[in-house]
């Protein structure tokens, strides 16, 4: 699998040097975006990049957007921000409340790039 963004990527989208790991955070935001584009096509080259250049950026920034709200959030995984109290003394977690009562896994950032890059379909709810 590719990873979509580089940590010199990450200082032009961010403006900030990522931590020590940050090319293994970017890895693992690519797996992410890969989520994201399950259903999308476009053209690759043999390592599976986008060949055209505006649809490579667009990955790319969400790439960075994606590992910069994880960095944020402290929660690589997705697994913390599932739950918006815990506790350890006699162990009570409440889970975070949403609409179909998941924590968010993608950065709000990182999908709207890929809106507007034509890769996502967007579907409003009101």
């Amino acid at each position: 699998m590719p990873t979509y963004a580089t940590a010199e990527d990450y200082l032009d989208y961010t403006g900030k040097s990522g931590p020590a790991d940050i090319e293994r955070r970017l890895a693992r935001a690519s797996e992410r975006i890969d989520e994201m584009l399950a259903n999308a096509i476009y053209e690759t080259d043999a390592q599976g990049l986008a060949l055209d250049a505006e649809e490579r950026d667009a990955m790319a920034r969400a790439t960075c957007a994606q590992a910069a709200w994880t960095l944020a959030v402290g929660d690589e995984h997705g697994t913390a921000s599932a739950f918006k109290d815990v506790s350890m003394g006699s162990v009570r977690l409440s889970r975070v409340e949403s609409k179909d009562g998941s924590a968010p896994r993608y950065a709000q950032d990182a999908v709207s790039i890929l809106l507007r890059a034509g890769f996502l379909i967007a579907v409003m709810t009101w």
